[in-house]
């Protein structure tokens, strides 16, 4: 009875020894740290690895985490300076400088992150209209860094950054944004268009003025080639009419010849004929009259016979063109009044 005794008394010590060793030892992780308190009082703060405290006597409390830790705020309304309730949502990245500090300086240092970070926001955004406010993140968040950063060092925080994730203004304002937005877009819309219209119109202008030019230039070249080619042409027929010398029988004759060509002709209902025509004519009838200069060989008079013969011929032939004309004005519906030699006054 007293052995069995013995042996659960042994049993307990032995237990309670281990029980007071595993409390003896404390392990803590890296880029952590946990307070020890003796009897009520703050002794140290332990390090990263194996420490020893005393049971029963040293009170240990919760890891505090020595990292950068981010941290995201809910949504907060604030009052800009032109009286719009906008929410702001921010993220605060912070860390744990002195555990002590950090411990035994503010009760909740994550909760006091909290609102200090609201209400220094107030404070920076108040101050500003809701255009400024959209467009000023950057001082927004050096603002809120400055007046965080020198109200958490006491408390043994470090606060690296404060970013503003979202600024969500009234839905009111948001159907105004979104409407004017519009109005700007559909503005720059019409203008592009307008601007790309104005200079096809420009473009399609100076091509159609370019194409007008090079058009009068080459109807000034072709009349150009064209006038020196019909000059070259009537110089040319100037120049062998003179180098041929013709005398005013072949020119009458010639005239005779074209006459009915120009009683063909669908318009020709007035002829006026000159008088020099009429001479010409005479001259053929005469140069058919008279006698022909006789070669050497042939010295002999010509019989009177020859001579009528010739003189008959050429009042046939005279009569044989009266009659062409009288025949072609006929079929043109020229009267005989038309036909009648006129003389030609020579314009001064």
């Amino acid at each position: 009875m007293e052995a069995s005794a013995f042996l659960v008394a042994g049993v307990i010590v032995a237990l309670l020894a281990v029980f007071t060793v595993v409390r003896a030892v404390r392990i803590v992780p890296q880029a952590r740290a946990r307070n020890v308190e003796r009897l009520g009082r703050y002794l140290r703060t332990l390090k990263p690895g194996l420490n020893l405290v005393i049971p029963y006597i040293d009170r240990v409390y919760p890891v505090i985490d020595l990292r950068e830790q981010v941290v995201s705020f809910k949504p907060q309304p604030v009052i800009t300076e032109d009286n719009l309730v906008v929410e702001i949502d921010t993220v605060l990245y912070f860390q744990v400088t002195d555990p002590r500090a950090a411990f035994y300086e503010i009760a909740n240092f994550l909760q006091a992150v909290e609102q200090l970070t609201v209400t220094t926001l107030r404070n920076v955004v108040g101050s500003m209209d809701l255009e400024k406010t959209l467009t000023s993140r950057d001082t927004i968040n050096n603002q809120l860094r400055g007046v965080l950063d020198e109200a958490t060092g006491k408390w043994g925080l470090r606060v690296n950054r404060v970013e503003i994730k979202a600024i969500d203004p009234p839905q009111s304002i948001k159907d105004a944004m979104q409407k004017q937005m519009r109005a700007e877009r559909d503005k720059r819309a019409a203008i592009l268009g307008a601007e790309g219209q104005r200079q096809s119109q420009i473009l399609t202008a100076e091509g159609d003025k370019q194409a007008a030019v090079l058009r009068a230039e080459g109807n000034r070249t072709a009349e150009i080639l064209k006038a020196e080619g019909q000059s070259r042409a009537i110089d040319e027929v100037f120049q062998a009419v003179h180098r041929n010398d013709p005398d005013p029988k072949l020119l009458a004759y010639q005239y005779l010849q074209v006459l009915p060509q120009l009683a063909q002709g669908s318009g020709s209902t007035f002829w006026v004929i000159p008088s020099e025509v009429t001479s010409a004519l005479q001259g053929v009838s005469r140069a058919f009259t008279e006698a022909l200069p006789q070669s050497p060989a042939t010295r002999e008079k010509p019989s009177d016979e020859g001579v009528a013969q010739a003189a008959s011929d050429t009042a046939q032939a005279a009569e044989a063109a009266a009659q062409a004309l009288a025949d072609a004005a006929k079929a043109n519906g020229v009267t005989s009044e038309a036909l009648r030699p006129r003389p030609v006054t020579e314009d001064r």
